[in-house]
Parts: structure tokens; C-alpha cells; sequence
């Protein structure tokens, strides 16, 4: 079956519209720039020339990303020339190298999760076969000298539910690292499998049952096995995640298999539940496609996966900016899912 969600072609459109708003949109923003002397006050535009909108730096990137892969899975149900116009604007050559000369004074900036999202878009523009393709090469570079340089190092993974989480910016960076492998580089893929291994490989009874944490945006629980899905052969992540969340059948922990509850979208810590919920759905969607035909967990994690989308699907547009500048990444992720 493929996967790709019929309701994508009826949601692209506004999602789309919001898109392109939010990524042109400066204000408000909250820079994350490490000053380094008195007068080191730059606007967003300034440092960030392709990437100052949508409140941060990671959402932007994201949020490019969420646009072309509309372009590329539905680009009849969208206003394709205004999203083409606007991707030309923001990634050019001169633009995206500007973005990598500040990664490279700055190396441990939007580390893992903007990297990660920063080379699912390399990869995505790339599929696109765009102008942009060749434009990203230097960004997407500085990105995988870095997490090259950084991986060895990492000695302990981030197992949080928000941006510093390490298994999430590892899934989101493999994409390109296996583009990489094929064109006769596999050394980023080869660190990304080697930590996910000394890291992941050894878990077992994840204690799943302590999440939702209160501003969390992914599960931690979901991320390490969504990246032990794509780095293990079959049979090999079918025995670890036998043992890593051994009660899928009976949907325990129960906290992981209900939709959180977003009592304030204008709160932008609460908000991030709604993210958490889309992403749970995506995850569970993946883990699912990952067992063989008549396993009972697959139905379960579906079952799951519907709920928690259905929970916050409504909240993409029409709530709040700060759901607003971010959301449809995490929509698009879900519904634009492919068989892999």
C-alpha cells in the first residue's frame, strides 16, 4: 500500500499559504545568537539571510523544507508558482553560503535538531532536481563536516523531548547521509549508524510511561526506535524493539498511546504538544510499516497514529503563531509519508 495520505491533496493548499507567510515573516523572533562583543546586534535578516523567518531558525528551515516537499507530493493542490517564487528568493547560492559561514563560526548552533532538519532539506532539494539543489551544496556540507567532527565526541545522547534530542536529529540527517553513501561518501552514514548503536543499541523497557513532558515536541520513546527502524536490518530492530517497548499489543504505557492535551495554543511551551502528537502519529506510522504482514503491533501503533493526527491536525493553521510558525512541518511529515 502506499502510504501517502489521501488528505494531503485537501490540506496542501492552506498549508502552503501559511508556509510561505510564516518564512517571510521576521518578527517576533527569538535569534539564539551568541553575542560576542558590545555591538555583535544583528537582525535575524542579517545573520540569517535565508532562513530569518518563522520565530527561529530550525522552524525556518523546517518549515522551507514542508514547502518543497509539498511542491514535490502535491503540486497541483497548491499555488505552485508562489511557492517556487519564494523558494528562489531564500535559497540561493550566495544566501545559503552566507548560512554556512555562520555555522562554521558558530559550530555547536541548532545542534542536532536544526542540522538535521537543515540536510532532510539538501536531500529533499535535491529529489527536487531545482536550481536549489546545487545552491544548498555548501550549507549541507558545513553541516556534515560538523556533526563528523561532533559524533565522535558525544559521548552520552540527548534522550529529552525537544531540540536537543539526538535520536531525531540523526533520523532526519540519514536521507542525505545515505545520498552520500551512493555517490561513494559513506562516511556520515557510517558515524550516524556507529552512535546510534553504541548509544541505542543496549536499551531495553524504555520508560515510556514517563512522558509527555510539559512542553515536549517529540517522544523520546519514538525517536530512538524510529532511528533503530532505519539503521538495523529487519530482523535485527524486530528483536531490539521486541524488548524496547514490550507492550505494544496491550497499548501500555497508556501516556504514550493517548494524545497529549494543549489546554493553550498561545503558550509556545504548550503548544509544542500539539507537535508531539503528529509526531507520535508519524512515528507510529513508520514503526508500523516496519513489522512483517499479520503483526499484532501493527494495527495498534495505526490505530494510535490516527488518533494522535486527528487530535492536533485541526491546530496547523487558524490557531496561533506560535503553532502556526512551525506545525505544518510536522503535518506535512505525517501526511507526506511515503513507503520506504
Amino acid at each position: 500500500m502506499s502510504s501517502l495520505h489521501p488528505a494531503l491533496h485537501q490540506v496542501a493548499s492552506v498549508y502552503a499559504e501559511a508556509i510561505v507567510a510564516a518564512i517571510q515573516r521576521e518578527y517576533p523572533n527569538s535569534l539564539r545568537h551568541t553575542m560576542t562583543d558590545p555591538d555583535d546586534r544583528p537582525t535575524p535578516r542579517q545573520i540569517h539571510p535565508a532562513f530569518y523567518g518563522c520565530f527561529d531558525w530550525h522552524s525556518c528551515v523546517e518549515m522551507h523544507w514542508a514547502l518543497v516537499r509539498l511542491l514535490r507530493l502535491a503540486p497541483d493542490a497548491i499555488d505552485a508558482s508562489l511557492a517556487k517564487t519564494t523558494l528562489d528568493v531564500h535559497l540561493t547560492r550566495p544566501l545559503l553560503e552566507q548560512e554556512a559561514a555562520y555555522l562554521q563560526a558558530h559550530p555547536g548552533f541548532e545542534r542536532p535538531y536544526g542540522w538535521g532538519w537543515a540536510l532532510l532539506l539538501a536531500d529533499e532539494v535535491t529529489g527536487w532536481q531545482d536550481a536549489s539543489a546545487q545552491a544548498i551544496v555548501p550549507l549541507a556540507q558545513q553541516i556534515t563536516d560538523l556533526l563528523l567532527a561532533w559524533l565522535p565526541r558525544a559521548t552520552y545522547p540527548s534522550r529529552e523531548g525537544m531540540h536537543g534530542n539526538s535520536a531525531f536529529g540523526l533520523a532526519r540527517s540519514l536521507p542525505w547521509a545515505r545520498r552520500l553513501a551512493g555517490a561513494g561518501d559513506s562516511r556520515l552514514l557510517e558515524a550516524i549508524r556507529e552512535a546510534a548503536l553504541r548509544w541505542f543499541d543496549q536499551d531495553r523497557q524504555y520508560p515510556a510511561g514517563w512522558e509527555p513532558g510539559g512542553a515536549d515536541f517529540l517522544s523520546p520513546a519514538l525517536t530512538e526506535a524510529e532511528l533503530m527502524c532505519e539503521i538495523l536490518e529487519q530482523q535485527q530492530f524486530l528483536a531490539w524493539f521486541a524488548t524496547f517497548l514490550p507492550h505494544i499489543v496491550e497499548a501500555r504505557p497508556q501516556s504514550l498511546f493517548e494524545p497529549a492535551i494543549v489546554t493553550d495554543a498561545t503558550d509556545g511551551q504548550i503548544a509544542h504538544l500539539h507537535g508531539l502528537n503528529l509526531y507520535r502519529a508519524f512515528a507510529m506510522q513508520r514503526l508500523a510499516q516496519a513489522l512483517p504482514a499479520g503483526d499484532e503491533r501493527g494495527p495498534v501503533l495505526m490505530k494510535t497514529a490516527t488518533n494522535h493526527a486527528a487530535a492536533s491536525l485541526p491546530a496547523v493553521t487558524g490557531s496561533d503563531y506560535m503553532v502556526e510558525h512551525w506545525l505544518a512541518c510536522y503535518a506535512v511529515l505525517y501526511l507526506g509519508m511515503q513507503d520506504v
